[in-house]
Protein backbone atom coordinates (compact mmCIF):
# COMPACT_ATOMS: atom_id res chain seq x y z
CA UNK A 1 0.00 0.00 0.00
CA UNK A 2 1.10 3.57 -0.71
CA UNK A 3 -0.34 6.50 1.17
CA UNK A 4 0.07 9.59 -0.97
CA UNK A 5 0.20 12.91 0.90
CA UNK A 6 -0.23 16.49 -0.34
CA UNK A 7 3.26 17.46 -1.53
CA UNK A 8 5.08 20.68 -0.75
CA UNK A 9 3.80 23.11 -3.38
CA UNK A 10 6.45 25.74 -2.70
CA UNK A 11 6.16 29.45 -1.85
CA UNK A 12 5.69 28.57 1.84
CA UNK A 13 2.14 27.30 1.26
CA UNK A 14 0.69 25.35 4.16
CA UNK A 15 -2.59 24.06 2.70
CA UNK A 16 -4.63 23.69 -0.48
CA UNK A 17 -8.27 23.23 -1.43
CA UNK A 18 -9.37 20.15 -3.37
CA UNK A 19 -10.93 21.41 -6.61
CA UNK A 20 -11.41 18.28 -8.74
CA UNK A 21 -10.63 14.61 -8.36
CA UNK A 22 -9.79 13.02 -11.71
CA UNK A 23 -10.14 9.45 -10.41
CA UNK A 24 -12.50 7.57 -8.10
CA UNK A 25 -11.92 4.64 -5.71
CA UNK A 26 -11.71 1.41 -7.69
CA UNK A 27 -9.92 2.99 -10.65
CA UNK A 28 -6.67 1.57 -11.96
CA UNK A 29 -4.31 4.51 -12.27
CA UNK A 30 -0.98 5.00 -14.01
CA UNK A 31 1.95 6.92 -12.59
CA UNK A 32 2.01 10.58 -13.69
CA UNK A 33 -1.60 10.64 -14.89
CA UNK A 34 -3.67 13.54 -13.45
CA UNK A 35 -4.80 12.54 -9.96
CA UNK A 36 -6.29 15.67 -8.40
CA UNK A 37 -6.42 19.42 -8.98
CA UNK A 38 -5.93 21.71 -5.99
CA UNK A 39 -6.20 25.46 -5.50
CA UNK A 40 -3.56 27.41 -3.60
CA UNK A 41 -3.81 31.14 -3.15
CA UNK A 42 -5.93 31.54 -6.32
CA UNK A 43 -3.83 29.30 -8.59
CA UNK A 44 -5.14 25.86 -9.65
CA UNK A 45 -2.44 23.17 -9.81
CA UNK A 46 -2.72 19.63 -11.16
CA UNK A 47 -1.04 16.92 -9.09
CA UNK A 48 -0.09 13.67 -10.88
CA UNK A 49 -0.31 10.16 -9.48
CA UNK A 50 3.01 9.21 -7.82
CA UNK A 51 2.74 5.49 -8.66
CA UNK A 52 0.66 3.02 -10.67
CA UNK A 53 -1.91 0.91 -8.89
CA UNK A 54 -5.49 0.58 -7.68
CA UNK A 55 -6.99 3.63 -5.96
CA UNK A 56 -8.45 2.36 -2.71
CA UNK A 57 -9.43 5.50 -0.89
CA UNK A 58 -9.57 9.28 -1.07
CA UNK A 59 -8.99 11.03 2.23
CA UNK A 60 -10.54 14.34 1.17
CA UNK A 61 -13.32 15.43 -1.14
CA UNK A 62 -13.84 18.42 -3.40
CA UNK A 63 -14.03 21.63 -1.38
CA UNK A 64 -11.99 20.26 1.54
CA UNK A 65 -8.87 22.06 2.75
CA UNK A 66 -5.85 19.75 3.10
CA UNK A 67 -2.62 20.60 4.88
CA UNK A 68 0.74 19.96 3.24
CA UNK A 69 1.85 16.47 4.32
CA UNK A 70 -1.69 15.29 5.10
CA UNK A 71 -2.92 12.11 3.34
CA UNK A 72 -4.67 12.53 -0.01
CA UNK A 73 -5.15 8.98 -1.28
CA UNK A 74 -4.35 5.34 -0.60
CA UNK A 75 -3.06 3.33 -3.57
CA UNK A 76 -2.60 -0.46 -3.77
CA UNK A 77 0.48 -0.86 -5.95
CA UNK A 78 0.18 -4.68 -6.13
CA UNK A 79 -3.49 -5.20 -7.01
CA UNK A 80 -4.04 -2.80 -9.84
CA UNK A 81 -5.34 -5.45 -12.24
CA UNK A 82 -6.50 -8.38 -10.12
CA UNK A 83 -8.29 -6.81 -7.13
CA UNK A 84 -11.64 -7.97 -8.43
CA UNK A 85 -10.56 -11.62 -8.38
CA UNK A 86 -10.08 -11.86 -4.61
CA UNK A 87 -12.49 -14.41 -3.08
CA UNK A 88 -13.04 -16.04 0.26
CA UNK A 89 -12.68 -14.66 3.74
CA UNK A 90 -10.08 -12.01 4.42
CA UNK A 91 -8.20 -11.68 7.71
CA UNK A 92 -10.34 -8.72 8.78
CA UNK A 93 -13.46 -10.86 8.59
CA UNK A 94 -14.99 -9.19 5.55
CA UNK A 95 -16.83 -11.10 2.84
CA UNK A 96 -13.93 -10.99 0.42
CA UNK A 97 -14.75 -7.78 -1.47
CA UNK A 98 -11.74 -5.64 -2.29
CA UNK A 99 -11.22 -2.67 -0.01
CA UNK A 100 -11.77 -0.35 -3.00
CA UNK A 101 -15.23 -1.83 -3.51
CA UNK A 102 -16.01 -1.44 0.18
CA UNK A 103 -14.90 2.17 -0.07
CA UNK A 104 -17.32 2.71 -2.92
CA UNK A 105 -20.14 1.22 -0.84
CA UNK A 106 -19.33 3.64 1.97
CA UNK A 107 -19.76 6.67 -0.28
CA UNK A 108 -22.99 8.66 0.05
CA UNK A 109 -25.63 7.39 -2.38
CA UNK A 110 -26.33 10.05 -5.00
CA UNK A 111 -26.58 10.19 -8.78
CA UNK A 112 -23.95 12.23 -10.70
CA UNK A 113 -26.31 15.19 -11.18
CA UNK A 114 -26.85 15.43 -7.43
CA UNK A 115 -23.10 15.16 -6.78
CA UNK A 116 -22.49 17.98 -9.25
CA UNK A 117 -25.15 20.12 -7.56
CA UNK A 118 -23.49 19.48 -4.20
CA UNK A 119 -20.08 20.55 -5.53
CA UNK A 120 -21.51 23.73 -7.04
CA UNK A 121 -23.39 24.50 -3.81
CA UNK A 122 -20.47 23.77 -1.50
CA UNK A 123 -22.38 20.99 0.30
CA UNK A 124 -20.58 17.94 1.74
CA UNK A 125 -22.66 14.89 0.83
CA UNK A 126 -21.21 12.88 3.70
CA UNK A 127 -23.00 15.18 6.15
CA UNK A 128 -26.46 14.56 4.65
CA UNK A 129 -29.12 11.96 5.34
CA UNK A 130 -30.88 11.10 2.09
CA UNK A 131 -34.66 11.27 1.83
CA UNK A 132 -34.84 9.04 -1.26
CA UNK A 133 -35.36 5.27 -1.56
CA UNK A 134 -32.78 3.35 0.43
CA UNK A 135 -31.37 6.59 1.85
CA UNK A 136 -30.36 8.00 -1.53
CA UNK A 137 -29.54 11.72 -1.43
CA UNK A 138 -31.82 13.77 -3.68
CA UNK A 139 -31.53 17.27 -5.11
CA UNK A 140 -33.95 18.61 -2.51
CA UNK A 141 -31.65 17.35 0.26
CA UNK A 142 -28.72 19.26 -1.22
CA UNK A 143 -30.80 22.40 -1.80
CA UNK A 144 -32.05 22.35 1.78
CA UNK A 145 -28.51 22.04 3.10
CA UNK A 146 -27.32 24.88 0.85
CA UNK A 147 -30.14 27.10 2.09
CA UNK A 148 -28.83 26.72 5.63
CA UNK A 149 -25.60 28.43 4.57
CA UNK A 150 -23.01 28.00 1.88
CA UNK A 151 -19.33 28.25 2.87
CA UNK A 152 -17.12 30.39 0.66
CA UNK A 153 -14.65 28.50 -1.48
CA UNK A 154 -11.66 29.03 -3.70
CA UNK A 155 -10.81 32.59 -4.68
CA UNK A 156 -13.30 34.17 -2.30
CA UNK A 157 -11.96 32.19 0.65
CA UNK A 158 -8.43 33.34 -0.26
CA UNK A 159 -9.69 36.91 -0.53
CA UNK A 160 -11.37 36.71 2.88
CA UNK A 161 -8.13 35.48 4.43
CA UNK A 162 -6.12 38.28 2.80
CA UNK A 163 -8.53 40.94 4.06
CA UNK A 164 -8.33 39.54 7.60
CA UNK A 165 -4.53 39.59 7.51
CA UNK A 166 -4.57 43.21 6.34
CA UNK A 167 -6.98 44.18 9.12
CA UNK A 168 -4.72 42.63 11.74
CA UNK A 169 -1.40 43.93 10.41
CA UNK A 170 -1.81 47.32 8.70
CA UNK A 171 -2.27 50.80 10.18
CA UNK A 172 -3.93 52.43 7.15
CA UNK A 173 -4.09 56.09 6.21
CA UNK A 174 -5.51 57.55 2.99
CA UNK A 175 -4.74 60.69 1.00
CA UNK A 176 -6.66 61.75 -2.12
CA UNK A 177 -6.06 64.02 -5.11
CA UNK A 178 -7.23 64.37 -8.69
CA UNK A 179 -5.52 64.72 -12.05
CA UNK A 180 -6.80 66.89 -14.89
CA UNK A 181 -6.19 64.70 -17.92
CA UNK A 182 -7.18 67.02 -20.77
CA UNK A 183 -3.76 66.42 -22.37
CA UNK A 184 -4.58 62.74 -22.99
CA UNK A 185 -5.29 61.65 -26.55
CA UNK A 186 -8.71 60.25 -27.47
CA UNK A 187 -7.29 56.73 -27.67
CA UNK A 188 -5.43 56.90 -24.35
CA UNK A 189 -6.25 53.95 -22.08
CA UNK A 190 -6.28 54.67 -18.33
CA UNK A 191 -4.58 51.52 -17.01
CA UNK A 192 -1.31 51.73 -18.99
CA UNK A 193 -1.11 55.45 -18.17
CA UNK A 194 -1.66 54.68 -14.49
CA UNK A 195 1.07 52.03 -14.57
CA UNK A 196 3.54 54.56 -15.97
CA UNK A 197 2.42 57.11 -13.38
CA UNK A 198 3.08 54.62 -10.56
CA UNK A 199 6.57 54.09 -11.94
CA UNK A 200 7.08 57.87 -11.76
CA UNK A 201 5.72 57.90 -8.20
CA UNK A 202 8.04 55.10 -7.05
CA UNK A 203 11.04 56.85 -8.55
CA UNK A 204 10.14 60.08 -6.80
CA UNK A 205 9.46 58.32 -3.48
CA UNK A 206 10.86 54.75 -3.20
CA UNK A 207 9.43 54.36 0.32
CA UNK A 208 6.12 53.17 -1.15
CA UNK A 209 7.62 50.41 -3.28
CA UNK A 210 8.48 48.32 -0.24
CA UNK A 211 7.62 45.41 2.03
CA UNK A 212 7.34 45.54 5.80
CA UNK A 213 7.37 42.20 7.61
CA UNK A 214 8.89 40.84 10.80
CA UNK A 215 9.82 44.41 11.79
CA UNK A 216 12.07 44.69 8.73
CA UNK A 217 11.55 47.20 5.92
CA UNK A 218 12.73 46.19 2.45
CA UNK A 219 12.72 48.75 -0.36
CA UNK A 220 12.66 47.20 -3.81
CA UNK A 221 14.64 48.34 -6.83
CA UNK A 222 12.29 46.65 -9.31
CA UNK A 223 8.61 47.64 -9.38
CA UNK A 224 6.54 44.45 -9.45
CA UNK A 225 3.07 45.93 -9.79
CA UNK A 226 0.03 44.00 -8.57
CA UNK A 227 -3.10 45.00 -10.49
CA UNK A 228 -6.51 44.14 -9.03
CA UNK A 229 -8.71 42.49 -11.66
CA UNK A 230 -12.38 41.57 -11.18
CA UNK A 231 -13.51 38.18 -12.54
CA UNK A 232 -16.66 36.04 -12.09
CA UNK A 233 -14.66 33.89 -9.61
CA UNK A 234 -13.58 36.85 -7.49
CA UNK A 235 -10.78 39.38 -7.25
CA UNK A 236 -7.32 38.52 -8.54
CA UNK A 237 -4.12 40.54 -8.08
CA UNK A 238 -2.06 39.96 -11.22
CA UNK A 239 1.61 40.83 -10.92
CA UNK A 240 3.38 42.68 -13.74
CA UNK A 241 7.10 42.16 -13.18
CA UNK A 242 9.55 45.06 -13.38
CA UNK A 243 7.09 47.51 -14.96
CA UNK A 244 9.73 50.23 -14.89
CA UNK A 245 11.39 48.41 -17.79
CA UNK A 246 8.21 47.22 -19.52
CA UNK A 247 7.72 48.55 -23.06
CA UNK A 248 4.24 47.06 -23.70
CA UNK A 249 2.13 47.17 -20.56
CA UNK A 250 -1.12 46.79 -22.50
CA UNK A 251 -0.14 43.49 -24.13
CA UNK A 252 1.30 41.98 -20.97
CA UNK A 253 -1.75 42.91 -18.94
CA UNK A 254 -4.15 41.56 -21.57
CA UNK A 255 -2.33 38.22 -21.55
CA UNK A 256 -2.51 38.02 -17.75
CA UNK A 257 -6.21 38.90 -17.72
CA UNK A 258 -6.94 36.18 -20.25
CA UNK A 259 -5.15 33.59 -18.11
CA UNK A 260 -7.07 34.81 -15.06
CA UNK A 261 -10.39 34.28 -16.83
CA UNK A 262 -9.43 30.73 -17.77
CA UNK A 263 -7.88 29.96 -14.37
CA UNK A 264 -4.52 29.25 -16.03
CA UNK A 265 -2.39 31.59 -13.89
CA UNK A 266 0.80 30.31 -12.31
CA UNK A 267 1.58 31.02 -8.64
CA UNK A 268 4.40 33.35 -9.72
CA UNK A 269 1.89 35.54 -11.56
CA UNK A 270 -0.09 36.06 -8.36
CA UNK A 271 2.60 36.64 -5.75
CA UNK A 272 5.42 39.00 -4.97
CA UNK A 273 3.83 42.33 -5.86
CA UNK A 274 5.64 45.30 -4.32
CA UNK A 275 2.82 47.86 -4.72
CA UNK A 276 -0.79 47.60 -5.97
CA UNK A 277 -3.03 49.44 -8.44
CA UNK A 278 -6.83 49.27 -8.25
CA UNK A 279 -8.55 50.91 -11.22
CA UNK A 280 -11.99 50.63 -9.65
CA UNK A 281 -13.33 53.62 -11.58
CA UNK A 282 -14.05 51.38 -14.56
CA UNK A 283 -16.89 49.95 -12.44
CA UNK A 284 -17.89 53.09 -10.51
CA UNK A 285 -16.96 55.32 -7.61
CA UNK A 286 -14.68 58.32 -7.28
CA UNK A 287 -12.59 58.01 -4.11
CA UNK A 288 -11.99 55.04 -1.83
CA UNK A 289 -10.31 53.92 1.38
CA UNK A 290 -8.47 50.90 0.00
CA UNK A 291 -6.99 47.77 1.59
CA UNK A 292 -3.21 47.33 1.69
CA UNK A 293 -2.07 43.72 1.24
CA UNK A 294 0.86 42.93 3.57
CA UNK A 295 3.79 42.85 3.27
CA UNK A 296 3.16 45.68 0.77
CA UNK A 297 2.84 49.18 2.22
CA UNK A 298 0.76 51.03 -0.40
CA UNK A 299 -2.08 50.77 -2.92
CA UNK A 300 -3.15 53.41 -5.44
CA UNK A 301 -6.79 53.58 -6.54
CA UNK A 302 -8.17 55.35 -9.61
CA UNK A 303 -11.81 56.41 -9.61
CA UNK A 304 -14.33 57.19 -12.33
CA UNK A 305 -13.23 59.81 -14.89
CA UNK A 306 -15.79 62.62 -15.16
CA UNK A 307 -16.15 66.09 -16.67
CA UNK A 308 -15.72 68.75 -14.00
CA UNK A 309 -15.33 72.49 -13.72
CA UNK A 310 -11.73 73.45 -12.89
CA UNK A 311 -9.75 76.68 -12.79
CA UNK A 312 -7.38 77.18 -15.70
CA UNK A 313 -5.45 80.43 -16.24
CA UNK A 314 -7.90 82.22 -14.01
CA UNK A 315 -10.91 80.92 -15.92
CA UNK A 316 -13.50 78.26 -15.09
CA UNK A 317 -13.36 75.50 -17.70
CA UNK A 318 -14.73 71.98 -17.99
CA UNK A 319 -12.07 69.28 -18.16
CA UNK A 320 -11.87 65.46 -17.69
CA UNK A 321 -10.74 64.69 -14.14
CA UNK A 322 -9.36 61.41 -12.75
CA UNK A 323 -9.81 60.97 -8.95
CA UNK A 324 -6.89 59.32 -7.10
CA UNK A 325 -6.84 57.58 -3.72
CA UNK A 326 -3.64 56.42 -2.03
CA UNK A 327 -3.86 54.19 1.04
CA UNK A 328 -0.58 53.43 2.82
CA UNK A 329 0.72 51.68 5.94
CA UNK A 330 1.33 54.57 8.33
CA UNK A 331 3.62 52.43 10.48
CA UNK A 332 6.44 52.84 7.96
CA UNK A 333 5.26 55.44 5.41
CA UNK A 334 5.01 59.06 6.49
CA UNK A 335 2.41 61.50 5.27
CA UNK A 336 5.13 63.50 3.50
CA UNK A 337 6.36 60.42 1.63
CA UNK A 338 2.79 59.58 0.58
CA UNK A 339 2.20 63.15 -0.61
CA UNK A 340 5.42 63.17 -2.66
CA UNK A 341 4.46 59.88 -4.29
CA UNK A 342 0.95 61.06 -5.11
CA UNK A 343 2.25 64.38 -6.43
CA UNK A 344 4.56 62.57 -8.86
CA UNK A 345 1.69 60.30 -9.96
CA UNK A 346 -0.52 63.30 -10.63
CA UNK A 347 2.22 65.13 -12.55
CA UNK A 348 2.82 62.09 -14.76
CA UNK A 349 -0.89 61.76 -15.53
CA UNK A 350 -1.37 65.45 -16.30
CA UNK A 351 1.74 65.78 -18.49
CA UNK A 352 2.07 62.84 -20.91
CA UNK A 353 5.32 64.31 -22.17
CA UNK A 354 6.92 63.01 -18.96
CA UNK A 355 6.37 59.54 -20.39
CA UNK A 356 9.29 60.13 -22.73
CA UNK A 357 11.54 60.14 -19.69
CA UNK A 358 10.41 56.64 -18.75
CA UNK A 359 12.41 53.67 -20.10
Amino acid sequence: MTEFTLPDLGEGLQEAEIVTWHVTPGDNIIADQPLVSVETDKAVLEIPAPVSGLLLRRFAEEGDMVAVGAPLAEIDTESATDAGAIVGDLPDGTSGKPSAERALQDRPRAVPAVRRLARESGVDLSTLTGSGPGGAILSRDVEAAAARGTPIRGVRRAMAGAMARSRDAIVPATVTDQAVISAWTETEEPTPRLVRAIVAGCRAEPALNAWFEDDRLTRHAAIDLAIAVDTPDGLFSLVLRDVGRCTDVKARLAALRQRAMTRALTPDELRGGTITLSNFGTLGGRFAVLVVSPPQVAILGAGRISEECVAENGQAVVRPVLPLSLTFDHRVVTGAEAARFLGAVRASLEHPSLEEEQP
